[in-house]
């Protein structure tokens, strides 16, 4: 494990391969080792690729002043920065999409890519009670088992084989001082809409959507609409939730490196 310190406390990253460079983003309230699947077929096709945890996640400290999406895409530049300033392509999964977004937007010549999994970037309608009830379920002392609990909703055809023992590991991390913070700050973190700044993203771009993704009212128009806003290309995953690239890896790699083979290509 490496480290790279930043404004307001110190990130926690692995790199491994020889290649172009492809970051990987966690979604909040995971591990850095959420793409334990994905990373080894992308470095076996050739990429160098980093995976790096959030703040307040995983290996990275606790305690920052700003968890916002934002901070997360100077994060992922900062990282750019340090191994070799790129271009690299950027791959967030949920909140760390929109970071990604961020980061394509604010400095373009740093992105060569994005792939956005499971992607929270468009403003997403407000659910009665829900705002209530995630206070309730994550706020109290049971807040970790409760996170575990909703996190194995989010594979809806079938869990990993190793589901059970990363889960365990998952929680184990929640359960440190300060994680399970971090994660409630990103959750209500105000910050200016991502989204609008989608027009000045010029890097080609996949959103990747599982069809069952449980975190969207309609998977398949949530994928769409934001691959339009982003003059990008989607993949639907039959059956996957949240999490294609580790419920269905094999199916969810193969999009992957088709898009880093050729962008571009319709």
């Amino acid at each position: 494990m490496d480290r790279l310190h930043v404004d307001g406390g110190t990130l926690a990253y692995d790199v491994a391969g020889d290649g172009p460079l492809v970051i990987l983003a966690p979604g909040l309230g995971d591990l850095r080792q959420e793409y334990r699947f994905l990373a080894p077929r992308l470095v076996a096709a050739g990429y160098r690729v980093a995976t790096v945890d959030l703040r307040g996640h995983g290996g990275s400290s606790v305690g920052w002043p700003d968890y916002s999406r934002k901070a997360l895409g100077a994060d992922l530049l900062a990282l750019i920065d340090r191994l070799g300033g790129g271009p690299a392509v950027l791959v967030g999964n949920s909140f760390a999409a929109a970071g990604a977004v961020w980061a394509a937007a604010e400095r373009p010549q740093a992105v060569s890519g994005l792939v956005l999994i499971g992607p929270f970037v468009l403003p997403q309608p407000s659910k009665p009670g829900m705002q209530a009830l995630m206070k309730v379920l994550f706020a109290g002392p049971w807040k970790v088992a409760a996170w575990a609990s909703y996190f194995g909703t989010l594979f809806p055809t079938r869990k990993p084989d190793d589901f059970v023992a990363y889960r365990a590991r998952l929680r184990a991390n929640l359960a440190e001082p300060g994680r399970f913070e971090a994660v409630r700050a990103m959750m209500t973190s105000a910050e200016p809409d991502i989204a609008e700044r989608m027009a000045e993203v010029r890097a080609p771009a996949l959103v990747v959507m599982g069809t069952k993704d449980p975190d969207f009212g309609d998977p398949a128009d949530e994928a769409r609409r934001l691959a339009a806003g982003l003059r990008g290309k989607v993949v639907l995953v039959d059956g996957a939730g949240h999490y294609p690239h580790s419920e269905m890896p094999d199916v969810t790699s193969d999009a992957v490196l088709a898009f880093l083979d050729d962008p571009r290509a319709s």
